[in-house]
């Protein structure tokens, strides 16, 4: 099975997609206070739960939502016409790398995904290309609670501590606002989620398919229990763009 596609299956039952719950993710997107006509864009999007949220409390804004993987567009679309917001919310399948747009947005996110950018310097550097002056950026990052060990680093990656992490997030010309840093049961709850949610799905699809979900499910639940459980950490930063940097033009690629 494609790893975006095991990913998807996983989050079907915690479809915010990152250690946040529903409670604080209202929090942080209510502290945004964007403006009447606002424009967002989600780098990243996968089923689009932030986008959609964002459209649900800000009644006139737009979103575009940008993904390499299109397995979350049909629940993308389907939660967006429930919350009648489907008429704002256009999907884009593509690389978040490359998106372009002929004006800039109010807000970008860019939540578990600043891999794509190859870090979060260089993302929070490309966000900045994308947004008006002044404009909003809300950016999800691992960071180290502790100094892991260097087996654990090698299969996580290399991230910075949380004082670390905010410097990062604001050099290239952002002020942090607001933050979130998840909580004990935040981390347990979307853990148990990801790897129950994949290992019941296995069960009940029995061959090939059932069998790679199970793999990937036992394999990223050890991973968590006898690894980074309590070592990573997970914040999400609200940081304002300096007004005087202001983004370079860019043209919108078509939605799908």
């Amino acid at each position: 099975m494609e790893r975006q596609l095991i990913s998807h299956i996983a989050h079907a039952d915690h479809p915010i997609a990152s250690p946040i719950s529903e409670a604080n993710l209202l929090r942080l997107l209510r502290r945004a206070k964007l403006p009447s006509g606002a424009r967002i864009l989600d780098l990243g999007c996968g089923a689009a739960v932030w986008s959609v949220r964002l459209l649900e409390l800000y009644g006139d804004a737009t979103a575009d939502g940008v993904d390499l993987s299109d397995a979350g567009f049909a629940d993308a679309r389907r939660m967006a016409a429930e919350a009648g917001v489907a008429d704002r919310l256009t999907l884009h399948h593509g690389s978040a790398t490359t998106f372009t747009a002929a004006e800039p947005y109010d807000l970008v996110l860019c939540v578990g995904a600043t891999h794509a950018f190859g870090g979060l310097t260089p993302s929070m550097e490309a966000i900045g290309g994308l947004l008006a002056p002044g404009g909003l950026a809300l950016v999800g990052e691992g960071f180290w609670e502790r100094p892991p060990g260097r087996e654990i680093e090698a299969e996580i990656g290399e991230y910075a501590d949380l004082p670390g992490t905010v410097a990062q997030a604001e050099s290239a010309g952002y002020h942090t606002v607001y933050a979130h840093v998840s909580e004990r049961g935040e981390w347990y709850d979307y853990e148990w989620s990801w790897t129950g949610t994949l290992i019941d799905w296995a069960l009940r699809h029995p061959g090939d398919d059932g069998d790679a979900a199970m793999a990937a499910a036992l394999e990223h639940r050890k991973m968590w229990l006898d690894g980074y459980r309590d070592l990573l950490g997970f914040v999400t930063l609200l940081l304002r763009r300096c007004c005087s940097d202001a983004p370079d033009g860019r043209r919108v690629t078509e939605g799908v």
